[in-house]
């Protein structure tokens, strides 16, 4: 039992590495998870990358497959379609809380953030921001069992891959977008920031939706 819990902590650093390869699309759904190998490359034994696959199957980011064992699960267009209608709702019920319940230093928060957002040098630094300012938006919306739910889809988020923001001009057209929920905020009209909310979140998905159309079209000769 000591030697387990002297392990956990190694399992939660393979556990946290994976996800950020997830979730940059290093490590693409369909993936084998081979305990072998992830112990050479990330310098760990194999007991906590055994652990960290645990707590990825616990996410329901990796399932095990006949014959191929741990894979990181593969989402059908159906379920990538369920994952952002249900992100409008509850990114759309949380722009409504938080037109009520946001402070003036968290609306003042969010348009600097937005602004950072809009001059990102790279994607890298857009999709940190644009979490922020998602993340910001979540806790002045003051509602723990929302927030509760909301960390729980977006682990599974993680199995779209790489932000929509690396599309050509999505990071202006996104910052636009927060602009419009920004002043909904700001006239503390719950139902405009919800709408605003819900119209990013539509926009966001058609970039995704297009993305995956370009990925499953066959290559022709």
């Amino acid at each position: 039992m000591s030697e387990l819990i002297e392990e956990m902590p190694q399992g939660q650093l393979v556990y946290r590495r994976l996800l950020d390869e997830i979730r940059t699309g290093q490590m693409a759904p369909g993936a084998r998870l081979r305990e072998v190998e992830l112990a050479e490359r990330l310098g760990h034994s194999r007991t906590p990358v055994r652990e960290a696959i645990r707590l990825l199957e616990m996410d329901g980011l990796v399932v095990h497959q006949p014959r191929q064992g741990a894979t990181i699960r593969l989402l059908d267009y159906a379920e990538v379609m369920e994952l952002y209608e249900m992100r409008a709702v509850l990114e759309g019920t949380a722009a409504r809380l938080a037109s009520r319940a946001a402070n003036e230093a968290e609306l003042r928060q969010l348009a600097e953030l937005n602004t950072e957002f809009a001059a990102a040098p790279d994607e890298r630094a857009a999709a940190e921001l644009n979490r922020q300012f998602h993340a910001m938006l979540l806790e002045a919306a003051r509602n723990r069992f929302l927030a509760r739910s909301m960390r729980g889809l977006q682990k599974t988020m993680l199995l779209l891959g790489p932000t929509t923001l690396m599309e050509t001009d999505r990071v202006a057209r996104a910052a636009e977008e927060h602009r419009q929920l920004i002043d909904a905020l700001l006239d503390r009209d719950g139902a405009s920031a919800e709408a605003s909310m819900r119209a990013h979140m539509e926009a966001a998905q058609m970039v995704r939706l297009r993305k995956l159309r370009r990925i499953e079209r066959p290559l022709e000769d």
